[in-house]
């Protein structure tokens, strides 16, 4: 049987519609080829979830999303999904919304119960979680951070604000010749350097033999003091401490009224005799300058020697 034209080209239209009719199911989600289980979930927020976007479990596609619909009575929005029937579902399984990277839109992954036995049918209407995805963690960490330096910057204006009130233009000119003077300054230091160099430079000869004659008198504080060390301080010392304990020791009987010394500086009746004596004695010391014929008798013709009188004691000797 011999195919004309006509079939040929009816047979390639049909296998054309046929083939645009896949292609455009494929596009929207949809394998002809498959046999898949729809199920549903609603949510408040899609977060830019678009339609065609693959539904993993663990990272695996086993499926895709094919429709994204508002619902009046309630204005949630309802995402069709279809999963192939090789994966089953428990009915207490969660169906999230996620972002897989920085890049690629977001995504729907089934978190399935395996600890439930009651698998879910075809029109099922599952619950809804939307996960954080990376941005959003970001921008959670970022946001104090952007409060803290919207505060800086408002402190920052605030500061600069104030430093334009305060520097006004006598306060900069004062501020320009300050620097002005700091430079001077600073050339003068710089000056003054070079002239501290080249004093060093011509007495470099005298500064070496200073450092000689430094490095001699430290060997001789040195040897000084091995000498010190190895002299007999300590017996000296101990010397010296029993020396002062003698003197301590007589410190206190002249205190307690022991031995001559003792009873001269403690006895009240001792010095009071021996101040009397002492005046006796001036008394007669003067009565014997005064009168000495009293007590020295020459006498050619036998005259006879004047009574003795008491002379009268003076005021500092009574005393």
């Amino acid at each position: 049987m011999k195919i004309t034209r006509e079939i040929k080209t009816a047979i390639l239209v049909i296998a054309s519609i046929l083939l645009f009719i896949w292609g455009y199911s494929f596009l929207k989600g949809r394998d002809l080829l498959s046999s898949y289980r729809m199920f549903y979930v609603q949510y408040d927020n899609v977060e830019g979830l678009s339609s065609s976007a693959p539904v993993t479990i663990n990272g695996l596609v086993v499926g895709r999303i094919t429709k994204i619909e508002l619902i009046p009575s309630n204005g949630k929005l309802q995402v069709e999904i279809q999963v192939k029937n090789d994966f089953p579902i428990s009915k207490s399984s969660t169906i999230d919304i996620y972002e897989p990277g920085l890049i690629g839109g977001k995504q729907i992954q089934i978190v399935p119960n395996l600890q439930d036995n009651n698998m879910a049918e075809s029109g099922h209407t599952f619950t809804g979680r939307i996960v954080p995805g990376l941005t959003a963690l970001v921008g959670e960490k970022l946001t104090p951070l952007q409060e803290k330096i919207e505060k800086v910057a408002v402190s920052a204006d605030v500061l600069l604000n104030n430093l334009n009130q305060v520097l006004d233009e006598k306060s900069k000119a004062n501020l320009r010749e300050s620097i002005a003077k700091l430079n001077s300054l600073m050339d003068e230091f710089s000056k003054a350097g070079k002239n501290v160099n080249q004093i060093i430079d011509k007495n470099q000869e005298n500064i070496n033999g200073s450092l000689v004659n430094l490095n001699k008198t430290t060997a001789n504080f040195s040897k000084l003091s091995d000498t010190l060390a190895n002299a007999k301080i300590g017996q000296a010392i101990n010397h010296f401490e029993k020396s002062l304990k003698s003197v301590d020791i007589m410190m206190s009987n002249l205190e307690q009224g022991k031995g001559t010394m003792g009873k001269l500086l403690n006895d009240d009746q001792l010095y009071k005799n021996l101040n009397a004596t002492s005046t006796e004695l001036e008394l007669l010391l003067q009565d014997l300058r005064l009168n000495p014929t009293r007590y020295i008798n020459v006498s050619l013709f036998g005259k006879k020697n004047k009574p003795y009188v008491a002379p009268e004691p003076k005021d500092n000797i009574s005393n």
